[in-house]
């Protein structure tokens, strides 16, 4: 039961993301992996700054600030690789 919840858990958080970040989601398979990816970086920023976050809605928030920061950063890469 756990995974289910991380697999509704990441593609909320992805599509969260996407909204805050670009104004759109990116369909549901991106949304997933944007998701998972955040939330990994998500728990280990928060774990860097001493956060800890609980439950359901702990975990979202927490999927959700590292899914913008993961976005944040490709945004920045892409922009830095493709100016001519």
């Amino acid at each position: 039961m756990n995974f289910i919840w991380y697999i509704i858990i990441g593609i909320v958080a992805g599509f969260t993301a996407g909204k805050l970040m670009h104004g759109g989601g990116f369909g549901v398979l991106v949304n997933l992996i944007v998701g998972i990816v955040g939330g990994v970086l998500g728990g280990w920023l928060f774990g860097l700054l001493g956060i800890t976050a609980g439950g359901i809605i702990g975990n979202l928030i927490t999927s959700v600030a590292g899914a913008v920061v993961l976005l944040w950063l490709v945004g920045l890469l892409s922009r830095t690789t493709h100016r001519d």
